[in-house]
């Protein structure tokens, strides 16, 4: 029509607006635009095929407004067999969306809110394995701690392996001290770090009728000087603005991953580092309404909290410790004494007198257990009548030459004898060098000799122990070049 106004040819105004001159002359000669000549249709294209039973449903739905179109549809082929078939579900499913639109009860809507800056911090735990990261190669299986400000959608996350407290810890400590500031309230969901633990009897442990929070989570709000409060149980929709950072913050992430061209990282904190530049990238978009957020928020002037959590254990008869469901082994000496557990996120400590006696990976999962064999072999070799049933036996196996090993030895001597003869070589193992002896078993099984703890010995004394080391002459520094150097400059 514009194009008819400028200079009235048809078929130049039919090529400009792409469409073909037959239908440009019919624009032209009604005079209406296309949207103008659209109608109602307000007719069937072919017979309701629940008109018959339509009353019958309604009267369903009236009584039970909760049955689903499903099940109203399988309901009428019970008593229909030969009238309904599976392709008419979707006719039955339109007609009830529909009457319900138009007679059905009032539903519950979600209510927009109205942020105020400065008010508040949402922390949520998302997992990320459609990001597919890895580290040296391996899977990295992880969740971030994502905390948002609601009014000005800053946000930062912190790579974590479990939603425990020791990670809502340091997320919401990594992201304070990132920002500077400190808001009035702290909002979780009801997440096991936060709530579900029996409460200490405090008043200060209950969130208005709401799940009790934990103590440890109570205290980390005062040290950093905000009110703690959660979502209603089941209505995460509260928390809705750290879950849609989530989504939002993991395809930023996807991108930023597609723009490197690699997935793999070195170590967890070359990652860490990798998510916090892309949370920098973001929130710098965002300067005017986080400048609102930090004008509203009191200054933080606490330090930071260790990001562990300490218990204190007594190391039982077996040697070993309980720690949040797994079992680990401690040097027997500490057989019956408590001792100080520090528990990281990803590794455990444990201390006694101030001394680490055990540091390791942390293990995930319930009644799991991690024994060293040199905690315990001691033991053993005095007692090797225990070996056959001891409930650790294939942790006494540190790798499959240890293994061939004693199967090798239980030809030659079956039973305790065999067992006794493969713990003198694990004791031998524990004395001196793990990989020396393995070495040693490997020569002899490829020899075909006869396996034996004074044969390994005598292998070993063949392995040279010590290595010449070059001495080294640092030569003399010259500063002369130096010197012309900054003459160069100077001039």
């Amino acid at each position: 029509m514009e194009e008819m106004s400028k200079h009235g040819r048809i078929g130049h105004a039919a090529m400009k607006a792409d469409m073909d001159r037959k239908t440009a002359r019919r624009y032209v000669a009604s005079g209406k635009l296309p949207s103008e000549k659209t109608t109602t249709r307000e007719w069937r294209t072919r017979q309701d095929p629940f008109e018959a039973h339509w009353p019958e449903i309604e009267e369903r739905l009236r009584l039970t407004p909760e049955l689903e179109a499903k099940t109203l549809f399988e309901l009428l082929q019970e008593q229909h067999p030969e009238r309904y078939e599976d392709g008419q579900l979707r006719t039955l499913q339109r007609r009830v969306r529909w009457s319900r639109a138009a007679h059905g009860p009032e539903q519950e809507i979600m209510l927009a809110q109205q942020h105020r800056p400065g008010e508040a911090a949402q922390t949520d735990f998302t997992r990320t394995m459609e990001l597919t990261v890895t580290i040296g190669g391996q899977l990295f299986v992880h969740l971030l701690c994502v905390l948002v400000l609601p009014y000005s959608n800053w946000q930062w996350a912190t790579v974590c392996l479990s939603e425990s407290m020791v990670a809502l810890r340091r997320g919401v400590q990594r992201a304070l001290f990132e920002l500077g500031r400190v808001p009035e309230f702290h909002q979780t969901d009801n997440s096991t770090a936060a709530t579900h633990r029996i409460p200490d009897g405090s008043a200060e442990c209950f969130a208005g009728g709401k799940r009790p929070f934990n103590g440890e989570y109570v205290a980390l709000m005062k040290h950093l000087g905000m009110k703690p409060r959660t979502t209603a149980v089941g209505a995460k929709e509260q928390n809705g603005d750290v879950e849609a950072a989530n989504g939002a913050f993991k395809r930023r992430l996807e991108q930023a991953l597609l723009v490197r061209g690699s997935r793999d990282f070195d170590r967890v904190e070359a990652w860490q580092e990798f998510v916090d530049r892309v949370a920098r990238k973001v929130n710098a978009n965002r300067k005017t309404r986080v400048a609102e957020d930090l004008a509203a928020m009191r200054e933080l002037n606490v330090s930071k909290l260790p990001e562990y959590a300490e218990e204190r254990v007594q190391v039982s008869e077996w040697s070993t410790v309980r720690v949040k469901h797994c079992s680990y082994s401690v040097p027997s000496r500490l057989k019956g004494a408590w001792v100080r557990v520090r528990i990281f996120e990803d590794k455990i400590e444990v201390r006694y007198a101030d001394a680490i006696e055990l540091a390791c990976e942390r293990l995930r999962g319930r009644n799991r257990h991690r024994i060293d064999y040199r905690h315990v072999i001691w033991s053993l070799v005095r007692k090797p009548g225990g070996f056959a049933r001891y409930i650790y036996r294939e942790e006494m196996f540190p790798s499959l030459v240890f293994r061939q090993a004693y199967d090798a030895l239980q030809v030659l001597h079956s039973g305790t004898r065999g067992d006794l003869a493969y713990l003198r070589i694990l004791h031998l193992a524990a004395s001196t060098m793990e990989s020396d002896v393995a070495v040693a078993l490997t020569l002899l099984q490829m020899a075909g000799k006869t396996i034996t703890v004074d044969a390994v010995k005598e292998m070993i004394a063949l392995t040279p122990t010590s290595v010449d080391v070059p001495s080294l002459v640092s030569p003399p520094v010259d500063l002369a070049a130096y010197d012309a150097l900054l003459q160069e400059v100077a001039a």
